[in-house]
């Protein structure tokens, strides 16, 4: 029987759900952190459980050609990144299998996911990002399961100006002694330091604290003022509560404007230190493209999308539909989406204050049943209420962008048993370096030609990435 702390060779037979390898010993899952498919790897068993082990690389016997050195000096430390011991080419080659095991396991399909379209450009795409802050102080990026901050001078996923404006803000707290904020006793003051930046290179940054003034404010400021010409706003985010919740209900403006304008898919959108937006806009822009492709519209239609934030995908089908509707429970994000719609000129798109049971409601009132449905909810996916309200409403199609194949899955297998079939899978590299994967599905009602689907979409079957060619024939 395997015993903790012992080491064995083993031959790494493919990968788990977060990108660690996953090999057998004596019948027995050994799940193995940092270890690539096909590897003869010597496995020191960190935890034994009764149907599973989990261990780290000891010795690589065998390396995989994919294997890299890590470009950064955070990695493992930091919990940023999960694959930077593996070249892009590998790292599409997991997530692509990954959608594809969740949608067969879990989900019962027996199809292909055709393609992942990986990102041309995977580092520096990130347009968001929240550094963490503690004592020292460190400000960085939280140790993989775990709130120790690992102090990161840079981060090959963030763009240059959040680098200088991290950089500067930590010389700040330096020489004014900042307290960091602690969460054991709930002392101390700054909690996270919050960077955006759009598409022309322009930022807006927050500090966020357990208080309503800082020390020093106007400090702060020029420092970051001089670290970044392409600052715009500088906001002071108050959070007072004990809670992992990272921003405070209060904002308020220290400097310049409280918002920061991108582009995404030809839209402009108007960004506040809360909204949600994804966090890289090219990856984002093709994912959206291919969710417009699948719905399939040709401007008869009504669009009902759940889930809809600050409108981005609802106004980009508004342009192809005869209209559309967002249905979103946060107030603030419906407001930003319809300020969206009014700053692009779009006036056949309406947004609802309601979750899915709602918008369902409010819509057979009025007698309309949307031909297309579109849902991208949070990880944990949407609920069997909501499959309910979106069978109730019978659309001849549902396209669903999720961001975790597990949950997917589920949910493509509760629809099915309510007669929506899923016709195709693609995944979507959002996340480079990360384990994370974007997958956008379509499903339809009753009997369909697939050959049809296929020719109106221009798909080739045996796609895998679509930006590499040295990965033909994989």
């Amino acid at each position: 029987m395997a015993k903790k702390n012992e080491v064995y060779s083993l031959r790494i037979e493919g990968y788990g759900s977060s990108g660690e390898g996953v090999a057998h010993l004596e019948g027995q899952a050994v799940f193995v952190k940092g270890a690539l498919a096909g590897e003869l790897c010597r496995v020191q068993l960190l935890k034994v459980g009764k149907h599973a082990a989990w261990g780290r690389v000891a010795e690589v016997l065998e390396p995989s050609p994919h294997r890299q050195a890590p470009d950064c000096p955070q990695y493992p430390k930091c919990g940023g990144c999960a694959l930077r011991h593996m070249d892009y080419q590998e790292e599409l080659r997991y997530k692509r299998q990954r959608v594809e095991d969740a949608l067969r396991r879990i989900g019962g399909w027996e199809g292909t996911v055709d393609i992942i379209h990986g990102a041309a450009q995977p580092e520096r795409y990130r347009n968001k990002i929240q550094f963490p802050v503690a004592q020292g102080p460190q400000v960085g990026f939280y140790r993989a399961r775990s709130h120790d901050v690992v102090d990161a001078p840079d981060c090959l996923l963030q763009p240059l100006p959040a680098t200088r404006l991290r950089e500067a803000f930590k010389g700040w707290m330096e020489a004014h002694q900042v307290p960091a904020y602690d969460e054991a006793s709930h002392r101390g003051l700054v909690r996270h330091f919050y960077v955006r930046v759009n598409r022309a290179g322009q930022s807006l940054c927050a500090v966020v604290a357990k208080g309503k003034k800082l020390p020093q404010e106007a400090a702060l400021v020029a420092a970051l003022r001089a670290a970044e010409p392409g600052l715009v706003g500088v906001v002071l985010s108050s959070n007072l509560e004990r809670t992992n919740v990272i921003l405070g209900k209060e904002q308020r403006l220290l400097w310049g404007q409280d918002f920061l304008e991108d582009t995404l898919c030809g839209l402009s959108f108007r960004l506040s230190v809360p909204s949600f937006y994804q966090v890289n806009r090219d990856q984002a822009e093709l994912l959206y493209g291919r969710a417009l492709e699948l719905a399939g519209l040709t401007g008869e239609e009504t669009v009902l999308d759940l889930y809809c934030g600050i409108g981005t995908i609802t106004l980009a089908m508004a342009r192809q539909a005869k209209g559309a509707i967002g249905a979103e429970v946060v107030p603030e994000a419906v407001e930003d989406a319809k300020g969206n719609a009014a700053r692009n000129g779009i006036s056949n798109a309406e947004f609802l204050c309601a979750d899915a049971g709602q918008a369902a409601a409010l819509l057979a009132q009025r007698g309309l049943r949307p031909a297309v449905i579109c849902v991208d909810p949070p990880r944990k996916g949407i609920s069997e209420q909501v499959i309910d309200a979106i069978v109730d409403m019978s659309p001849e199609r549902v396209v669903y962008v999720s961001c975790d194949p597990g949950t997917l899955a589920r949910d493509v297998k509760l629809l099915a048993a309510r007669g929506y079939v899923l016709r195709r899978a693609e995944a979507v590299d959002l996340f480079p370096r990360a384990g994370h994967v974007e997958t956008v599905v379509l499903l339809s009602k009753g009997e369909i030609d697939s050959k049809k689907i296929c020719a109106t979409l221009n798909c080739n079957a045996g796609d895998i990435v679509d930006f590499l060619p040295e990965s033909e024939g994989l």
